[in-house]
């Protein structure tokens, strides 16, 4: 159809099937920095420029959209994102994500806890913290109780803790004999008996192993959460991720529902997931069975294998509940380790670490350093180190040295306050110390760690990067720490492109790149900068199909199965909840007012016109003082 004077012109094989123009389109390609429309012909981007430059590609089935001057840009890529995870249980969790007072919170629960049928939980399972509350603080175990007397539920609160009532204690068999098991705290009362509260202290095995006796999702009801979760992801301009495995996420079953959606051809996010060793002393044996199953080469542009992590040997990960001191990790971790890193190298394997604190990562370097006089290391393989919130100038350098990379995720926007009263205001300011990093030439790029610590709501991690504040709107990182935005959307895009690889072909909007990019809400560049977090996408095309239409755009994407179970509290809530927009209430307000107070003198004056009434304008406002 004719959209600003665009018409058909073609019928032969150059025609597009989807033009976007009339944009503000940041292409991320600093040879062509910004352009006003694209094409994109079987699912790669053919043409650049303005309608001018379209018109010669718009054929009879072209679809041509207007995005109406808004911001473009390329689709963004979550580095960090337990997406698989996630899509396997996101339509069973009520999602707290951007709700603003616990109040809020517990009316939901209790609303979803009448709904829920008998032997199904209530669970809310991470992208919150208790600072984002007005209340600042989590629900109690008596609070969860009058929400819900009969119906289990299960609170994660970072990898923290967690509260359970008294039905989901009941569910789990906590009683007064039940052990606490290593690294984690059972709460209990004076008699022995388990009060509702569990803590990571500081292994988060405890909260994982808990809500793991919750009941799962089955057959085609596992495909339509994980794909309503992709939609969700869709929502905010997310066209990629990195799956970073994780605890209870076994291979290769928990894998199989996002295997038969890409074989379906009904994936909507472009995914690069890893192996995550889940027994504790199997792991060599894990990865060697892994490493005969699947080759890193193997997958195409819409699922691949990007190597092991982010675990690799239990012994050597350390847990991150600032609540608590650094763990002091196994003093000989190392000797496993060095089996399972050279296993991965001398296989062409790539690998990610999970690594909080220093004192792990120069461990690990080590044993690296010790590889790398045999020419394991650089040697191709693509490797990061994920968090590294307190990483040394050092050790940054050894990373370097190695051929390393690195990825950041927003943990502290949401535990940065447990951070500083741990480690004091010096380290808070440069964890992580990305401009350290970024000074270096290392590829740095960013992410979430949703779904359980932080939200997948990537807008929120990317204020984070540019502001240095927490949820709680507490500055943790001067300006000296900080990014710019065109820093922090190339660590959100570019940078994400370079850990799987594919950097000539995503993270960029040009000529042969995917056709992946989302047009927003509000202008990223322009926006205040407390209105980054509300940011959504209006438009989201990964590989020039559109994955998520809103506002003049509704309906233009693809249908999905309804929500099932139907009692799902995404049916009823959705999922990330979208807090109005503080910045502008007061000013909003005041307009308002001006407005009913001008509305209400001209009706006053209307009256006085049809004599209905006095004509007292004259008069004191306050009778009080007509003297």
């Amino acid at each position: 159809m004719p959209v600003g004077g665009l018409v058909p012109r073609t019928t032969g094989d150059e025609a597009a099937e989807l033009v976007v123009r009339n944009a503000k389109v940041h292409t991320g390609d600093p040879r062509r920095p910004q352009v006003e429309a694209l094409a994109v012909r079987d699912g790669v981007i053919t043409v650049l420029g303005d309608d001018e430059d379209m018109a010669p590609h718009i054929g009879a089935h072209t679809k041509v959209v207007d995005a109406l001057g808004r911001r473009a840009v390329p689709g963004l890529n979550d580095a960090h994102l337990h997406v698989i995870r996630g899509g396997l249980n996101y339509v069973l969790e009520l999602r707290w994500d951007g709700v603003t007072t616990l109040r809020q919170g517990l009316a939901m629960l209790r609303e979803q806890a009448a709904r829920t049928p008998k032997g199904q939980w209530v669970r809310v399972v991470g992208g919150w913290s208790a600072e984002q509350f007005a209340e600042r603080r989590l629900p109690t175990v008596a609070e969860l109780n009058a929400a819900a007397p009969d119906t289990p539920v299960f609170v994660l609160h970072l990898y923290q803790s967690a509260v359970l009532n008294r039905a989901a204690l009941k569910a789990v068999g906590y009683t007064k004999d039940t052990p606490d098991p290593r690294g984690g705290q059972i709460v209990r009362g004076r008699g022995g008996e388990p009060t509702g509260m569990l803590l990571a202290a500081p292994s988060a095995l405890i909260l994982y192993s808990t809500l793991a006796k919750a009941p799962v999702l089955e057959g085609e009801d596992r495909k339509t959460s994980t794909r309503h979760f992709l939609r969700e992801l869709n929502r905010f301009g997310l066209t990629s991720a990195i799956d970073a495995a994780g605890g209870f996420q076994n291979f290769p079953e928990n894998y199989s529902t996002v295997v038969e959606l890409a074989a379906e051809g009904r994936l909507s996010l472009r995914i690069a997931y890893h192996l995550f060793p889940q027994t504790a002393g199997q792991e060599i044996d894990d990865l060697t069975r892994w490493i005969e199953m699947a080759d890193p080469a193997d997958g195409d542009e819409w699922l691949r294998l990007n190597g092991a992590g982010e675990n690799l040997t239990w012994a050597a990960a350390d847990f991150e509940n600032f609540n608590q001191p650094r763990p002091e990790l196994a003093p000989d971790y190392e000797a496993e380790f060095e089996k399972a890193v050279r296993l991965l190298m001398e296989n062409g394997w790539g690998f990610r670490l999970h690594a909080t604190y220093d004192e792990t990562i120069r461990r690990d370097l080590a044993v690296f350093e010790k590889l790398a006089a045999e020419g394991l290391f650089p040697a191709g393989n693509r490797w990061l180190f994920d968090h590294a919130e307190t990483v040394s100038a050092d050790s940054l350098d050894r990373i370097v040295a190695l051929g390393g990379a690195l990825s950041v995720q927003n943990r502290l926007s949401f535990q940065g306050e447990a951070f500083l009263r741990r480690y004091g205001p010096g380290a808070a300011a440069v964890a992580p110390p990305i401009r350290s990093m970024l000074e270096r030439g290392l590829t740095v790029a960013a992410g979430t760690d949703a779904t359980r610590v932080s939200t997948y709501n990537p807008w929120v991690a990317l204020h984070w990067l540019v502001s240095g504040r927490t949820v709680g709107d507490l500055v943790l990182r001067p300006a000296s720490s900080r990014v710019d935005r065109h820093t922090a959307l190339a660590m959100f895009t570019r940078a994400g492109a370079a850990l799987t690889g594919e950097e000539e072909v995503k993270g960029v909007l040009r000529p042969g790149c995917y056709g992946d990019l989302a047009v927003l809400s509000d202008d990223y560049f322009t926006v205040p900068e407390a209105e980054i977090p509300h940011i959504e996408s209006v438009l989201t095309v990964t590989g020039g199909r559109i994955v998520y239409a809103a506002a003049e755009y509704e309906g233009l994407d693809e249908e999905l199965p309804p929500v099932s179970p139907a009692w799902s509290p995404v049916a009823h809530f959705g999922g990330y909840q979208a807090a109005p927009r503080t910045g502008l209430a007061g000013a909003r307000q005041a307009e308002l007012l001006g407005q009913a107070a001008a509305e209400s003198e001209q009706h006053r004056q209307w009256r006085v016109r049809r004599g209905l009434a006095a004509d007292t304008a004259s008069a004191p406002f306050d009778p009080c003082f007509d003297l």
